[in-house]
């Protein structure tokens, strides 16, 4: 068996010049490849034989192309430009802007830096480390969500920032951290208010936020196919297995540059856009989906799903669960459904399937079962908020996974029913939906209700389990506050 290495080369918030792409693609055919892959990142990722090794990368660095191997020191960084025109409108952020904050980022981050339009929802917004949230309000300024790298403990920073000090401050945030791991890197104490008084700098354009942003709701657009935008067309390429063809990518990069396309986007969804084709070309690009056989009309079952990068095993996963999907008919649209396998990555969903095991021998593990977890108000850029199914074998899953997607529509649908009610009035809405939570052990299945609290131990009622002590044990298993996950109240017959 050949031994395998990955090699991933960065595009800045996903955008890709044809002509690097095209050399970048010849290299890799000169070394046996027929295929490459986009990454969760929006980075190209391709796998190499150690024989092939050091020939491809000779290649890469003959064109001067960073890229790293087997590694992730410096990740990618996570834009909403593809997104930009196609899904996004009326907003201030504009392609300019975009590559305005990219040219000023001249340095390899070594956090994960997201940039986005806050009036989207097709590119994440939180699964950065360092993530920039265009304001809604205020024109060129950028909100700042800091999520303590390897941890899921999240910050919202107190002041907005000018556009033309995103890439400054973001190395400054950077350093801080980096300089600080103890405080601040898989650290589940970290303190965002420390970070924010040591890392306040007055040499940069900034003001008060003037209270929290509002994440905005999420809807997954369908987003492949040659579809028409203001007076042109965008086209979405989604490959089943990730793979896409070496040779079908090189005709792509010829078309754009004969077509005077000069750029390419890639998206989280691993898939890639062409915007900005004209109406006069738009049979030239039909031509070329028909000549290498490439369908862009696959079921929304399909394109929910986010699963982990370089994982076959999720990969397999996913397409036992879309079969049953689609067997049972069942509607997803909208919903985004991410598989987990490894226990470090980051997979942006509204319903996220993990894969846990039974036995854990070092890195590995055996007799995998499975946990459905949902985030709050099932939107992917809240953090997951409840247990919707847990200990899962693979034979039940798929079920557990259709009821999930059920309880998805039941609670929007129940949402809707509040906005009739209101005279149709679903904007600013002060109705919330509240889904009551409990909060069980994993070993022993104890449940902690925040409404009772633990007397016996001396935990009074209405005591919420964020305000329980760090030495807190469980009453039957005597496991700590790490071993109990939230769960909603009426999945457990409460």
């Amino acid at each position: 068996m050949k031994n395998i290495n990955t090699i991933k080369v960065n595009f800045k918030g996903g955008i890709i010049s044809p002509g690097d792409l095209y050399n970048i693609l010849v290299a890799a055919s000169k070394s046996g490849l027929l295929y490459v892959r986009f990454g969760l990142r929006q980075q190209l990722l391709f796998d190499v034989a150690i024989e092939e090794l050091k020939n491809i990368t000779r290649e890469l660095d003959g064109l001067g192309i960073d890229y790293e191997v087997n590694k992730e020191e410096f990740p990618n960084i996570v834009s909403s430009y593809p997104a930009e025109e196609v899904f996004i409108t009326n907003t201030w952020l504009s392609e300019g802007v975009y590559k305005d904050i990219f040219d000023l980022i001249d340095y390899q981050p070594r956090l994960k830096i997201n940039i986005s339009d806050s009036n989207q929802s097709f590119t994440p917004l939180l699964t950065g480390n360092i993530n920039w949230v265009a304001s809604p309000t205020a024109q060129h300024y950028w909100h700042l969500f800091i999520r303590f790298p390897k941890t899921n403990v999240i910050y919202e920073w107190k002041d907005i920032v000018y556009t033309n000090d995103v890439a400054a401050f973001s190395k400054h945030i950077e350093e801080v951290i980096l300089q600080n791991r103890a405080k601040f890197y898989d650290n589940n104490a970290a303190n965002g208010d420390e970070l924010y008084t040591m890392a306040k700098n007055t040499d940069f354009n900034t003001k008060a936020a003037g209270g929290p942003v509002a994440l905005p709701t999420f809807k997954l657009p369908y987003y492949e196919g040659l579809n028409r935008y203001n007076d042109k067309y965008w086209l979405g390429i989604y490959r089943r297995d990730e793979l896409f063809s070496i040779k079908f990518l090189k005709a792509v990069c010829q078309l754009c540059q004969q077509t005077k396309i000069g750029q390419l986007c890639s998206t989280p969804w691993k898939t890639i856009i062409i915007k900005g084709i004209e109406e006069e070309n738009r049979k030239d690009w039909n031509y070329l989906l028909d000549k290498y056989q490439i369908n862009v009309r696959h079921a929304a079952n399909e394109l929910n799903f986010q699963v982990d990068d370089n994982s076959l095993d999720a990969l397999k996963l996913k397409h036992h669960l879309v079969k049953y999907l689609n067997d049972d008919d069942t509607r997803t649209f909208g919903v985004c459904i991410g598989i987990k396998t490894k226990l470090k990555s980051e997979v942006f969903s509204s319903i996220l399937v993990r894969r846990k095991p039974l036995i854990r021998l070092g890195k590995s593990g055996l007799f995998h079962v499975y946990d459905i977890l949902c985030a709050k108000d099932f939107n992917p850029n809240e953090r997951t908020g409840y247990a919707f199914s847990t200990n899962n074998p693979k034979f039940l899953l798929a079920e557990q996974l259709r009821r999930a997607v059920l309880s998805y529509y039941k609670y929007y649908g129940e949402e809707e029913e509040v906005a009739i009610a209101n005279n149709g009035k679903k904007d600013g809405l002060v109705v919330e939906k509240k889904i009551e939570l409990v909060y069980q052990c994993k070993k022993c299945l104890t449940v902690y209700d925040e409404k009772i609290g633990d007397p016996e131990n001396g935990i009074d009622p209405e005591t919420s389990f964020d305000q329980l002590p760090g030495d807190f044990r469980c009453s039957v298993c005597d496991s700590g506050k790490e071993s109990f996950v939230a769960i909603r109240r009426e999945s457990i017959g409460l």
